[in-house]
């Protein structure tokens, strides 16, 4: 993960708010979804819409165009959940730029989750971000790339925890992950029962199925 921020190009800017109410009514939001939206977003402004138009890339059916939203936030942050009530209700691939107001300055952290189209629903990776950044940090200019689809994976790979390996495209990359935080879990698992676990016999069990996970774990994230 790198902490990063891009400099959008002014002919992609859109600057239309969109009203909270309509995520509403495009997707089947939870009540709990729905109290956070409120709780925890000011604002939704979809900000740049990066499309052959705009910035004189091609477009494919994965992905027609790629869009930025901004979110300033009431609250310290905006839960991936709203994100992702978000996320399903636009036909397109989004980057999301979050704002809060810790102290007197603003920070801001871009969030994005791996998206794929299809005939259904759209389907989302986990949600990958940068660290939080002075909203005043140098941004960026846009990755070079030959189509919408490249500048979208190019856009979205610093932000993964991973490293993509030589050939792996961002499904791979998510699929990995996943893979990755399952184990993150059984491992973590496992130290607690090691810790707390009175058994000798037991305990050996445990630190052997510890070291096989944690090198599974290793081989993963290489």
């Amino acid at each position: 993960m790198t902490d990063i921020l891009y400099r959008w190009p002014e002919a992609a800017k859109f600057g239309r708010r969109v009203p909270k109410e309509k995520f509403y009514e495009r997707g089947a939001v939870t009540t709990v979804v729905r109290e956070k939206l409120v709780s925890e977003v000011q604002r939704i402004t979809w900000a740049y819409k990066l499309a052959e138009s705009t910035v004189n890339l091609p477009g494919t059916p994965a992905v027609p165009e790629v869009q930025v939203f901004t979110i300033d936030a009431k609250t310290k942050d905006v839960g991936e959940d709203v994100l992702g009530a978000i996320d399903k209700a636009i036909p397109f691939p989004i980057i999301f730029e979050i704002l809060r107001y810790p102290t007197e300055s603003r920070e801001v952290r871009m969030v994005a989750a791996h998206k794929q189209l299809g005939t259904g629903a759209p389907k989302l990776s986990d949600y990958y971000s940068t660290g939080w950044q002075s909203e005043d940090t140098i941004r960026q200019a846009l990755p070079t790339a030959i189509s919408l689809p490249a500048l979208y994976a190019a856009l979205l790979e610093p932000l993964t925890p991973l490293t993509v390996r030589p050939g792996e495209n961002l499904s791979e990359v998510a699929e990995r992950l996943t893979v990755v935080r399952k184990l993150e879990r059984e491992v973590a698992s496992l130290e607690r029962k090691l810790r707390t676990e009175p058994q000798f016999n037991r305990k050996v069990d445990f630190r052997r199925a510890l070291k096989t996970k944690q090198h599974e774990l290793t081989e993963l994230v290489r």
